[in-house]
């Protein structure tokens, strides 16, 4: 099939190791130097990236973070608050980003959101870090007219994307959702199958069975299908359901039990060859090896949001890649969490998916002038302009706001 990568269940180290990632980690360690040496100049030649003003954009359904250079030059993130984290709260981060940012350099960005002190190692990473590392990356990409990937060093220019489902209550809706997008020119399509979250909708690992079976019958045997019951199975549930997606020529199974059960997704991996795909759930940089060392998943995931950012994300992509192993980061949300996993993709050789929460317009925001949407061919192209790259409507936004917070 033209995307086998995605349905091996390892991935040969020699191939990826061919691939550099030299440049990706010199732009870790000095992404100002890395900024300035992808437009041919000094690090001195850049705008003043002093950290001038740090606030927060209340509108009534999100908040946005802003940071502020004296140059004026300005990098923005979601505060949403929206993932399960040990320590998730951003009530209080526009004052630890006062307190942290004001004065200092956008230059210094490892020093700002690193995790590296053995006090911080031992918790959870920072739930503050992540956007305060997002806007940075923003303000630099910004600062030279380049999109974040291209800082990182580019690997691709597009991704070809899957289609992922909500969790629908009934058979019928996860059946005409992929007929939809697979007209749309989808060549996949991930199930969430049903939760007690949804009208009508139960945790039933038999009914899940049955949309597994309607959604590969509806689709046709080339169709790419993949699965995210989010972690609510036991382990003999998830054997069952495993095995079902074996037989039916599943391409990911994502986070079938919770992800603190290493002994049971030990024994997943061993026994099914659909991929197993773990690591949303991972709250630190520092908790992916024992994972990888034990053999509990077969592809490794993340939300940047729980590990520090792109500086994070970034990192855990390389350590999937030294073990031979495919990354693919998490997709879900508005455009901003769209874009900060996209720019990881579009680094990273040992990527395969862009998720793409459905429908499409789902992700679009009124303040923001472009939309992600797919090409014919089911791709998603890397955005142009720079920073995140997404580019802010001022206006609309001014609109939109019921408060700055300073």
């Amino acid at each position: 099939m033209a995307f086998h990568a995605a349905n091996q269940r390892s991935v040969s180290r020699r191939g990826f190791f061919g691939a550099s990632i030299g440049g990706a980690l010199a732009a870790l360690a000095d992404p100002g130097r890395a900024a300035a040496e992808a437009v041919g100049v000094k690090p001195g030649d850049l705008p003043d990236l002093t950290i001038k003003t740090v606030k927060v954009y209340a509108l009534k359904r999100e908040r946005i973070a802003a940071i502020v250079t004296a140059s004026g030059i300005e990098g923005n993130y979601t505060l949403n608050e929206r993932y399960w984290h040990p320590n998730w709260s951003n009530a209080g981060w526009l004052e630890y980003a006062k307190r942290l940012l004001i004065g200092r350099s956008g230059l210094e960005l490892p020093a700002l959101t690193s995790q590296w002190e053995p006090s911080r190692r031992r918790v959870g990473q920072s739930s503050y870090a992540s956007a305060i590392d997002n806007c940075l990356w923003d303000i630099l990409g910004k600062a030279v007219g380049l999109p974040v990937y291209r800082l990182l060093g580019a690997y691709r220019d597009k991704v070809l994307a899957y289609a992922s489902s909500h969790h629908h209550p009934r058979v019928e809706d996860f059946v005409e959702e992929v007929k939809r997008v697979k007209a749309l020119g989808y060549k996949a399509y991930k199930i969430h199958p049903p939760d007690p979250k949804t009208p009508g909708g139960r945790v039933d690992y038999k009914l899940d069975m049955e949309v597994n079976k309607a959604v590969r019958q509806a689709a046709g045997d080339d169709f790419l299908l993949l699965n995210d019951p989010v972690g609510v199975y036991t382990r003999e549930e998830a054997m069952r359901v495993g095995r079902q997606m074996d037989e039916l020529g599943f391409v990911a199974y994502e986070d079938p039990i919770p992800t603190t059960d290493m002994d049971g997704l030990v024994e997943l991996c061993r026994a099914i060859d659909t991929p197993i795909h773990i690591g949303e759930f991972l709250f630190s940089i520092y908790d992916y090896a024992a994972y990888i060392r034990a053999g509990a998943l077969d592809v490794v995931r993340l939300i940047v949001d729980n590990i520090g950012g792109i500086t994070g994300g970034i990192k855990v992509a390389h350590l999937a890649e030294c073990f031979g192993m495919e990354c693919a980061p998490h997709n879900w949300g508005g455009p901003f969490d769209h874009a900060v996993h996209f720019h990881l993709e579009l680094a990273m050789p040992n990527n395969v998916w862009f998720e793409m929460t459905q429908p499409m317009e789902q992700s679009d925001r009124p303040y923001i002038k472009d939309k992600i949407r797919i090409d014919r061919e089911g791709y998603v192209h890397a955005p142009t302009k720079p920073g995140l790259g997404y580019e802010i409507d001022r206006d609309v936004l001014e609109n939109m706001i019921t408060a700055v917070e300073t």
